[in-house]
């Protein structure tokens, strides 16, 4: 029953997410120009908003967009060494950039306990989904406590910012690594025991309330993401002009 009433909204089995990431560093490196680093980044907006991620699919559309009339001025304008220098630095951030929004989306979207029944039926081993069950659930942690650190900050007029940086470097370090050390080290020492408690290391076949498999929105996802690679494929290969 908790597999047909889940939850309300778009959902996706991890191991279509799975693909997907896989899919977009693919694309992300067999892209033709920059134009399809853009059509790719729409499409992980569009799958953003389908998860009613609205504010961070623009955020991070208008984001890229900023860079690509950066690396376009960079490419028409600069020369020499500097040019050079940009265009290298620029070139991998296009190729990274799509592949960490997917990644936001799917890590902002994905449960803990949906991600290990989906890695269950994979037959994955267990050094591979352990450690990666830890990480889903480290991040949210640590970004509560960043949240914490920059009130903390602000409370004794420490700007937690690259301005603050470069007005107090020593001070600002101090007051960010020290705390967000600690705070590392105390929510992993938490989690592992919370793991270990509930059973990650239990041989036996995991159970979940939500019904883990394939429907129709996983296949329609993953078609998109093969044909968009493929159509690359075609356009560096000649194919298509």
């Amino acid at each position: 029953m908790m597999g047909e009433n889940r939850k309300k909204g778009f959902w996706l089995d991890p191991r279509a997410k799975l693909f997907l990431i896989l899919m977009c560093v693919l694309a992300s490196m067999f892209a033709p120009s920059l134009i399809y680093q853009f059509v790719l980044v729409l499409l992980i907006a569009l799958l953003g908003v389908v998860f009613r991620k609205w504010k961070y699919a623009a955020k991070a559309v208008c984001f890229y967009a900023v860079i690509c009339v950066l690396t376009m001025w960079i490419m028409a304008e600069m020369t020499g060494t500097l040019r050079t220098m940009f265009v290298a630095f620029l070139g991998l951030f296009h190729k990274v950039y799509a592949c960490g929004m997917l990644a936001g989306i799917v890590l902002s979207t994905t449960k803990v306990s949906e991600f290990l029944s989906a890695m269950n039926q994979l037959h994955a081993p267990k050094k591979l989904v352990i450690p990666l069950a830890v990480m889903l659930r480290y991040i949210p942690t640590i970004q509560e406590d960043w949240r914490f650190i920059k009130d903390a900050m602000r409370m004794r007029d420490i700007s937690p910012t690259p301005a603050g940086v470069l007005k107090n470097p020593v001070m600002t370090i101090e007051c960010v690594y020290v705390p967000l050390m600690m705070a590392a080290s105390k929510a992993a020492d938490e989690l592992s025991i919370a793991a270990i408690t509930r059973g990650i290391e239990n041989p036996n076949p995991r159970t979940c309330l939500v019904q883990i498999k394939c429907r129709v929105g996983d296949w329609v996802g993953m078609g998109v993401a093969v044909s968009f690679f493929i159509l690359e494929l075609c356009v560096r290969g000649g194919v298509i002009g």
